[in-house]
């Protein structure tokens, strides 16, 4: 009686591992090669091992083209450079190259220029290192930074970083836009895969570090620099897959 009920054990094994070998190496091959224009005979070869070509169906070639990307990264030495540097020099350089858009107090009133006053010391040393390494491009601030050197940028950042913005006005800093944008900004949609904006740019918040504060900004300002990351004419910053996403 065991030596009966052993047989059958070893059969049935012997069935599933037949059952198993069917299907993974000659139906399943065969239906996804068919479905991908591979005939049966090298589906299954392929499946065994004897022909190369994994997955049945070719991968489709990337037709993006490289971009630059940021070149900043934030090691010891980067937060030593930017706790070591002169806001004093920092107010010299934006007397002699910044003055004339930004101001020296960081409140321009052209809504097409952003605001430097109350901004991330990391956000302005990481987008102005961008600038001259040609990740980020602007027919204005590309050649200014050109020629500044890793020190200047960062005396430049603590300056403007270090500014407390002032009362804005409302009505000059922004726009109501509705209750489903404002939406997005507090809550996100799910359905878009989009998390809430101020997740990020709201002040104190856990984005990364240098992510720029967007309390108080221009609207002209942002809607521009929205379109630039959803078109891809501006790829330095994450940004990117949120003002790519479909819209509803």
């Amino acid at each position: 009686m065991g030596r009966k009920w052993r047989l059958w054990g070893a059969l049935g094994v012997l069935a599933a591992l037949a059952v198993g070998g069917l299907l993974g190496f000659i139906v399943l091959p065969v239906v996804q090669g068919s479905a991908a224009g591979i005939d049966a005979f090298t589906a299954i070869c392929r499946a065994v091992g004897i022909l190369p070509g994994s997955p049945a169906r070719p991968t489709p070639p990337s037709q993006a083209m490289p971009q630059p990307v940021t070149q900043v990264a934030w090691t010891t030495a980067t937060f030593e450079e930017l706790y070591h540097a002169d806001r004093a020099n920092g107010a010299r350089l934006a007397q002699e190259q910044c003055v004339s858009c930004h101001t020296l107090e960081g409140n321009t009133p052209d809504p097409s220029i952003p605001r430097n006053i109350g901004q991330s010391v990391f956000a302005l040393y990481k987008q102005l290192h961008d600038f001259r390494s040609g990740s980020r491009v602007n027919e204005t601030m590309s050649p200014l930074v050109k020629d500044l050197d890793d020190k200047q940028i960062a005396d430049l950042a603590i300056y403007y970083g270090r500014l407390f913005r002032g009362a804005i006005d409302p009505e000059q800093s922004g726009r109501y836009v509705g209750i489903d944008i404002e939406n997005v900004v507090s809550n996100g949609d799910v359905a878009r895969g989009l998390p809430p904006c101020s997740a990020c740019h709201a002040p104190r918040t856990g984005g990364p570090i240098e992510t720029p504060t967007l309390t108080g900004q221009y609207a002209q300002y942002l809607e521009a620099q929205l379109k630039a990351f959803a078109s891809g004419t501006r790829h330095n910053d994450t940004t990117t897959a949120c003002a790519a996403s479909p819209q509803s």
